[in-house]
């Protein structure tokens, strides 16, 4: 939100409250508070009146540092808050004469007491800065009061993330509000808003509310990011690198660590689509074709309308197409799928379970007592209250007879368009529900599938998010059209919610809305199978490959069996995920964060820390792409190029630029058919271009995921010494480039590359 006119007047209407001086500095149970008048006290007189702020510095982590104020503190608690980690630990504080420093870690937050200004600072030196407009208290038109943030956008420094936004990916510039909406991929809208920001130099904002924020990012004032809530307070986290990596990593900590997927849902997923006819016999068709083609399938997708009609959600199968659903369930198994059903949170007023849910008062609520309903998606729909525990209980109760059934995870949609004119049972805020709604449904679900399947086998197909949503995975992009600026565009949105904690995303191949050309189904294809999770999935058309032509069967086929093969390696950064909140996906920026080239890329990512992935985005096939410095190795046709340029080249469909990083132990595996199998029997462990004096390390893990071996590989001149630990079955070891290798422990095989 926008509060001046120009960079001398305040819009008309407004009067902002700065403040002017530190007053007073109180120390109590490990943080401490500042009172800041918003005038300069020539005399006792100029105590008696105006505002004063109260400002709580804390930090609830090492490397992070809690800024809270007040203006009134007097209003009544509001809830939902967010689930933040707060240990309380005790923050350094040091006070001098002109100025008052915290420290937590490497942190330090210099607070000028004379002439109110804030200083972040770290070892690397100022992070930022902002003079007394820092904090601001704002008397707005209608009775309504704004508390407002800023921070000094320095010469070159870049923003991202504020979740999954469609908008260029670097922020800066952007008026950004925290408010999910169903928009689509093609607006400024988005499904995911998360109010965290991540810096170019080494430090994340995290604004601690529920309810909507306004992110002003270089846009009103041009050297400025500012953020505002309404009300009287403001809550917001300064977290310390002094790595981008280390930042999403320790916000991570402060909110909640993804879990750890299950192996088989890196697979390949084929959805029924939206729109189109099917059942059974459909169903079976598609899935026996991807079969008779040689095209891995792990996971089958039922779309709406296994559900009647008009009846959405009911969670009974229409056994007018599907009416043995258990049998099917069991068939489908049988080939070795897993299966997964589309959900959502609202009920239709046809729905047999609108007027149980009425009845028990397990629906969202008008003031007067009416049940909250509209028509937009369903017919009379109501929304279930996920603050009444008896409401969480039933949700999960019908859900849990489909898991019994034989469903193994749940396409959770929707949760987005939640209203504000509502009663919460539990008298939760509905302005902080809005966004806050998504995490409750979302848990809901996740939760029951840890209780019923095991804590290994949970894992969703989510739409909506908001902070701390990354727990419970997976996330994808939402209703894309089916064009190559929507595939770009969706890939901005995935790399700005990885930059915001969330470990992986994925997207619809081929696009949700309309149908793409062969052309564009084959080049996405390839981007879908090497994202974290691939899905083909549609609106009105079917999206099984041969419906587009017999080149996309081959080209499905043999991305599918690349991502199988890369297991080993995939599902070890999924398990540094769960432990580092380090994205399995992630910009250039995250893996690069001292190549300036690297903080604008928008085009290109790394699939983990050693895999670099450049979809190709054009009819001609050409792919263009940037490779940091280092001598990089085509995983496909072990091309190596030396880095530090930009390249350009053209790409059959069987290819595009997918480089393994200088330096690396890439573990690749035997099964092309499956994504669950032993990751350390007959794995080949491949060396790519180790400098000498350097070394490489990987640690392995299985398909449980749990960490089972290390491989460490160190260079001398032209030998490579590996050391194995743990790794105890048949194994290989492929050098690139070097004429000798010993290797300890022993192998079955090696080959060497010249």
């Amino acid at each position: 939100m926008k509060f001046t006119d120009g960079n001398w007047l305040v819009r008309e209407g407004y009067d902002i409250h700065f403040p002017k001086l530190i007053h007073e500095v109180e120390a109590l149970d490990g943080s401490v508070t500042l009172y800041a008048p918003c005038k300069y006290l020539n005399h006792r007189g100029d105590t008696l009146d105006g505002p004063l702020l109260t400002i709580k510095i804390s930090t609830p982590i090492e490397e992070v540092i809690r800024v809270e104020t007040w203006h009134f503190k007097g209003g009544k608690a509001n809830y939902p808050l967010f689930e933040v980690a707060d240990n309380i630990k005790t923050i350094r504080v040091q006070e001098e004469d002109t100025h008052v420093t915290f420290t937590s870690g490497s942190l330090r937050l210099q607070i000028d007491k004379q002439n109110f200004a804030l200083r972040f600072v770290n070892d690397n030196g100022t992070l930022t800065d902002a003079d007394s407009k820092a904090l601001a208290w704002i008397d707005g038109p209608e009775e309504k009061t704004y508390m407002r943030g800023q921070l000094r956008l320095g010469v070159g420094e870049h923003l991202y993330g504020l979740g999954e936004r469609f908008t260029p990916f670097v922020k800066n510039g952007q008026s950004v509000d925290i408010w999910n909406k169903d928009g689509g991929t093609s607006s400024e809208q988005s499904y995911k808003n998360i109010p965290f920001y991540l810096s170019s130099k080494g430090y994340g904002i995290f604004v601690n509310h529920p309810e909507e924020v306004s992110f002003e990012l270089g846009s009103e004032t041009v050297s400025r990011a500012q953020f505002s809530v309404e009300g009287e307070y403001l809550d917001y986290y300064f977290v310390n690198g002094p790595s981008p990596k280390e930042v999403v990593s320790r916000y991570t900590a402060l909110t909640g660590k993804p879990a750890l997927p299950p192996a088989w849902s890196f697979g390949l997923w084929l959805s029924t689509s939206f729109t189109t006819d099917y059942n059974e016999e459909t169903v079976h068709h598609f899935v026996d074709g991807m079969a008779e083609r040689g095209i891995p399938l792990s996971v089958f997708h039922f779309d709406c309308f296994w559900m009647k009609e008009f009846e959405w959600s009911n969670f009974i199968w229409d056994r007018r197409n599907f009416p043995d659903p258990e049998g099917m369930l069991k068939r489908l198994k049988d080939k070795g799928l897993k299966i997964c059903v589309w959900i959502n949170p609202y009920i239709a007023q046809k729905s047999i379970l609108f007027d149980e849910g009425m009845a028990k008062g397990y629906l969202l609520k008008k003031p007067n007592g009416d049940v909250w309903q509209w028509d937009l998606w369903q017919a009379g729909m109501g929304i279930v209250d996920f603050t009444n525990p008896d409401a969480c209980d039933w949700f999960k109760e019908k859900l849990k007879a489909l898991l019994d059934m034989g469903v193994d995870s749940f396409k959770t949609d929707f949760g987005e368009r939640i209203p504000t004119d509502v009663v919460y049972h539990d008298g939760s805020n509905p302005e902080k529900m809005h966004n806050y709604y998504a995490f409750l449904y979302n848990k809901v679900v996740f939760d029951l599938l840890k209780e019923v399947k095991g804590e290994k086998e949970a894992v969703v197909f989510a739409r909506a998010a908001t902070a701390a949503g990354q727990q419970f995975p997976v996330h994808w992009g939402g209703d894309c059209d089916s064009t190559y600026d929507a595939m770009a565009e969706s890939l901005r949105g995935g790399l700005s919610l990885t930059s915001s904690g969330f470990g992986y995303w994925s997207h619809d191949i081929g696009g949700f809305e309309n149908t793409a050309t062969p052309d564009v189904f084959k080049r996405w294809t390839a981007f879908g199978l090497l994202s974290s999770h691939s899905r083909f999935h549609g609106s009105s058309s079917y999206r099984v490959p041969w419906n587009f032509d017999e080149e996309a069967v081959d080209v499905a086929r043999h991305f599918t069996k690349l991502k199988n093969r890369l297991m080993p390696y995939l599902y070890g950064q999924a398990v540094e995920n769960s432990e580092t909140g380090v994205p399995v996906m992630r910009s250039m920026l995250l893996e690069f964060p001292e190549d300036p080239l690297c903080e604008t890329l928008d085009r290109q990512y790394m699939l983990g820390d050693s895999i670099l992935v450049a979809p190709i985005f054009n009819e001609a096939g050409l792919g263009s792409f940037y490779l940091p410095k280092g001598r990089w190795t085509h995983l496909l046709t072990g091309e190596v190029v030396e880095g530090g340029t930009w390249i350009k080249e053209s790409y059959d469909y069987f290819s595009l630029p997918l480089f393994v990083r200088p330096n690396t132990i890439l573990p690749v595996g035997t099964s092309e058919e499956n994504p669950v199998y032993d990751y350390t029997n007959e794995v080949t462990l491949k060396i790519y271009e180790l400098s000498d004096g350097e070394h490489a390390e990987r640690t392995l893990v299985n398909a449980e995921g749990e960490q089972v071996a290390s491989v460490i590989a160190e260079r001398k001149g032209n030998n490579i010494n590996v050391k194995t630990a743990g790794l105890e079955k048949a194994y290989h070891i492929e050098i690139i480039g070097l004429k000798k290798v010993s290797v300890e422990r022993g192998t079955k095989e090696v080959v060497i590359e010249r």
